[in-house]
Formats: structure tokens, sequence, C-alpha cells
């Protein structure tokens, strides 16, 4: 039994959509066109590969077991072809959550991790999604638990994080702050808060009972509206070069200091030989500049590591 990649690639977007419609869409098929891949590939299978019914489209039992092999068939297709063309394509890497600038990071070992194709990512679930499809080989960010089926992570930085505040908030006097001091306070922060997990987080730890939420129209636009108010802060990790914004003020938050994870996230099966460069380069900079350092009695992370702080296996052994 020979199996058209096409007819597996459409099944693996219908997968994980669950909607005809939007597969064949990052196809640039239309969803007639994909109903009839699939139907060839059940056809040729002798079995049903998705339900079909009133409340839109399910995996059947085959479905769920092919989706796995199906996945590394298209892979593995893929990665022919660019052996065949004879030249590797670059490693395409996103990075998210831009106003903590993680392109700072990723800029310190980029010129060693071989040719990169670098995009940006709206949050760490259009992230995901990039990833499983096969849109994107890695991505960079804060990484958080539950991460859908099919991805590994790799922590790689631990940076601490500080209180940004206006110049005439009562504690902006303060050589330090614990971060139990900002309870009265009000976090303002870049958006919902349920879909700016380290914030939640941190608010939730720490007792902090008043938050407002913003648009973020970039770093300086949301620092200009903390100075505008003298009961408001956010956080903002220590290295992040800051503009020049009037009114404002920015204290290292101590007993305990929080910390931001970076992590590098890619699709488990991915062979792109550019992963175990780059997650080489990010290790080696974190052992040079001590980026994984964490002392549970002095720091706070939102997810403690469970392994100690060091940053794991590479992309090559997950």
């Amino acid at each position: 039994m020979d199996l058209d990649v096409a007819q597996v690639r459409a099944f693996v977007r219908t997968a994980e959509e669950l909607h005809f419609g939007r597969a064949a869409g990052t196809l640039a098929i239309s969803q007639q066109a994909l109903s009839k891949r699939i139907a060839r590939l059940e056809s040729l299978l002798g079995t049903e590969l998705f339900q079909r019914g009133g409340n839109g489209v399910r995996l059947t039992e085959a479905g769920q077991r092919f989706l796995a092999p199906a996945r590394q068939t298209v892979a593995a297709a893929d990665a022919a072809v660019a052996a065949a063309v004879g030249k590797e394509r670059p490693l395409r890497v996103d990075v998210w959550g831009h106003l903590y600038a993680p392109m700072r990071t990723l800029a310190q070992v980029a010129g060693r991790a071989g040719e990169l194709a670098l995009g940006h990512g709206r949050d760490l679930p259009s992230v995901t999604t990039a990833l499983l499809h096969g849109d994107i080989d890695a991505a960079f960010g804060r990484a958080h638990p539950p991460l859908p089926a099919g991805l590994a992570h790799r922590l790689v930085r631990l940076e601490p994080v500080d209180a940004v505040l206006s110049t005439d908030h009562p504690l902006a006097a303060e050589p330090a702050l614990r971060p139990d001091q900002l309870r009265d306070s009000t976090l303002w922060a870049p958006g919902a808060l349920d879909r700016l997990d380290f914030l939640h987080r941190f608010a939730d730890r720490f007792g902090i009972r008043n938050t407002a939420t913003s648009i973020n129209l970039g770093l300086a636009h949301f620092l200009a509206e903390v100075a505008e108010d003298p009961r408001r802060f956010s956080l903002v990790p220590a290295d992040v070069p800051l503009p020049e914004v009037p009114g404002l003020r920015s204290v290292p938050l101590v007993d305990p200091t929080p910390l931001y994870a970076w992590s590098l996230l890619w699709r488990s099966g991915n062979g792109h030989p550019g992963l175990n460069g780059l997650a080489a380069a990010c290790a080696e900079e974190a052992g040079r500049s001590r980026w994984l350092e964490y002392d549970p009695t002095r720091d706070w992370l939102p997810e403690p590591p469970t392994s100690g702080p060091g940053p794991g296996p590479g992309p090559g052994r997950e």
C-alpha cells in the first residue's frame, strides 16, 4: 500500500484543526479538494478516520492511531525533498512575548546556531499551533503547562524581574521591594490577565488584589501608562532595555526574586539539524552567563524546575 503524501498531509491538518474549512485554508486548497483527498485516503486504508456530524469533526479510533505516524510521514517527506534539493532550509524560529523583548536573548546565541529565519508569533497558543502544523521548527518565549501533546521544550534562561512604577508611587524611593509590598497597588497588564500567565500567577501568589489591563501598543506606550498613575506597577525582566519614559522608576524585587523563564520549544520528531545547533548554543551561553541559577530559598518561579535548574536534553534526544 503506497500512501499519497498530499492525502496524508490533508489528514494531519484536518486532525489538528478539527475543521475542514480551516484545514483547507492552511493548505491553500478548496474545502472540496481537501475532502476528496481524505476520502481517497480513507478508501485506501479501508477505514474512516473522521466522524462527521452536527457536533463537528472528531477523530475515530483509527484516526487517533494514525495521527502520530502520519505526522512522521509528512516530516520525512519534507526532509527528503530538502535533501534532494541539496540545500538545508533555514531553521524557522518564532518568538513571542514581545513586551518582554525575547529577541534580545535569542540574539546572543543566533550567530552560533546556523542559519535562522525569524518570525513573530502572537502568543503561546498561536505558536504551538504553528509548531504542530509544521509552519515553524522552533519557538522561543515563556512555555508553561499544559502544552499540547507532541511538543517538547527546554529551559534556556531564568531572568530576574523588576517592578516598574511611577516616581510618584509611595514605594518608588525604596532601593528594593518584596513582592508582597505591592499588594495594595494596581498591577497594570498589557492585555487580559488570563492570557498573561506569568502576571496572573504573580498576582495570585503575592495577593495583588487590584489589576487593570491595557492594549499592547509597545513597551514605551505601556510604560508611559504605568508612569501616569502613582497606584500602578508592572513587571519587566531586569535586562530589558527600558525606553526613556519620564516619571518612571525600576526597582529590584527581592525575598523572593521572581524569575521569568525563557524556553526553546519544538515539535517532537522534527529532524531539522539546526535544532541541535540552536539548543547547543543556548546551553553554552547559559553556562557562560549563569542563566539557569535558581535557589528556591531566594527565588520564585510559577513552575519550579522538577529536575534541577539544568536545561535538560537537547532536541536530538527528546
